[in-house]
């Protein structure tokens, strides 16, 4: 039945057959889901995964789903937006950290795992950061996690941004913890909010730098504001913000300049640093707390040296070739400008530009007339936006040319003014 399903109706997302078949017996489902991909695959209709076969770039390797042969891609789908993943820096700081400390550690930071290198890096966030202290999580989905888990109790009240990251979300499922979301970037929803959980615990307000699925800042300086006016702890999820904006790249809160109304500062190594790992920047206190009563930090294994190594070699380029941030920034304005008939979610705040589908759209069908005309981009299908809000989520590197963004533009063109196309 599945694959009948897929045939008569390739549009079909996984939401909507996890709901189909959400009441099936595991061994059923893993079946019927098998059978789902098969016809997606057998109407070449599914690019995710693309199995990459060389360093990260403005332009990559891949192995072609369709034909098994080599293709070379424009990257437009890496939040490797000052091309750190390849910088031949940072490749020889890791080369030297692999002779001097190996590769690994196996062990959690509060026992064995705390190495020199794990020191000198929260050192260097807490300056990015201006903040007293940080510490280092094995991943930005475990900080988000860790922060929530580590700081909530059941007295308090978390006021979130509707289109927060699912990391966030995730957490706010922790047993105990009371939430409420505010309208995405809205100030006067989120003070209305604020009066009526005046005096009920410790109110935590959370919102991102900028956000990732719309490619739009936060109101940082009206959030932090008002977290200041209720006594509200402000808690930021700087993410796609860290390393590339603001004047020295220290994120949302320097662009805004209100760093030190900032309470919790949380950030990832997966985006501008190309690597993996989180981090939370604040009070030293509230640090030290966290290093003990934050579990996905407690029980989790820390960084290895290699990765240690390559961001904090990120953070020298970071410093030593600002011009790297002014090419993306250029990047991406020049790109708006020729996407902008093309339905822009918002005017970019960072790396990001999303592109709304038009109404009848198969974005499958349309993902891979992207491919076939080697440019990579990511769509972004339910369950990571609600059904009906499909897009295309391009991001932009310092590395890209002219050529680079006119010929995405161009591709752009030929498939939202071709629907025969999709």
């Amino acid at each position: 039945m599945g694959n009948n399903i897929i045939v008569a109706a390739p549009e079909r997302n996984i939401l909507a057959w996890k709901a189909i078949h959400r009441h099936d017996a595991l061994n059923n489902r893993m079946k019927t889901f098998r059978e789902y991909m098969d016809g997606v695959r057998a109407l070449e209709e599914h690019t995710y995964g693309r199995e990459v076969i060389s360093a990260h770039d403005r332009e990559v390797v891949i192995c072609d789903p369709y034909t098994g042969g080599k293709r070379t891609m424009i990257m437009f789908a890496s939040n490797n937006y000052l091309g750190l993943a390849n910088h031949p820096r940072i490749r020889e700081k890791v080369k030297d950290a692999i002779d001097s400390y190996g590769i690994g550690i196996g062990g959690p930071p509060l026992l064995n795992g705390y190495s020199r290198l794990m020191r000198l890096l929260e050192e260097r966030l807490s300056d990015l950061k201006r903040k007293e202290a940080c510490k280092i999580f094995s991943s930005g989905f475990a900080a988000n996690l860790g922060i929530l888990g580590g700081l909530v109790q059941a007295e308090d009240t978390v006021l979130y941004d509707e289109l927060s990251h699912a990391s966030l979300l995730d957490g706010l499922q922790i047993p105990g913890i009371a939430s409420i979301p505010f309208k995405h970037n809205d100030v006067h929803d989120l003070e209305q909010l604020l009066i009526g959980v005046r005096g009920k615990g410790t109110c935590f307000v959370a919102v991102e730098g900028i956000y990732s699925m719309e490619g739009d800042l936060a109101p940082l300086d009206q959030v932090s504001a008002l977290c200041k006016k209720y006594d509200a702890v402000c808690m930021v999820d700087d993410a796609h913000g860290t390393g590339i904006v603001g004047a020295r790249g220290g994120g949302t809160a320097d662009l805004f300049n209100c760093e030190d109304s900032i309470g919790v500062s949380m950030g990832t190594f997966s985006k501008t640093f190309a690597v993996t790992g989180g981090f939370v920047a604040g009070s030293a206190d509230l640090i030290e707390y966290m290093r003990y009563f934050s579990r996905s930090y407690v029980f989790s294994a820390a960084l290895t040296p290699i990765t240690l190594a390559a961001i904090l070699a990120g953070l020298d380029v970071i410093e030593a070739e600002p011009w790297l941030r002014d090419r993306l920034h250029a990047n991406v304005k020049y790109a708006a400008g020729l996407l902008a008939p093309y339905g822009m979610v918002s005017q970019p705040g960072g790396g990001i530009i999303s592109l709304m589908i038009p109404k009848g759209m198969n974005i499958r069908r349309a993902a891979s007339v992207f491919h076939q005309q080697g440019i990579f981009v990511n769509s972004i299908e339910a369950p990571a936006v609600p059904i009906g809000k499909e897009r295309f989520r391009l991001s932009f590197m310092a590395q890209h040319t002219r050529a680079d963004i006119e010929r995405l533009a161009e591709v752009v063109g030929q498939i939202w003014n071709n629907p025969s196309m999709y």
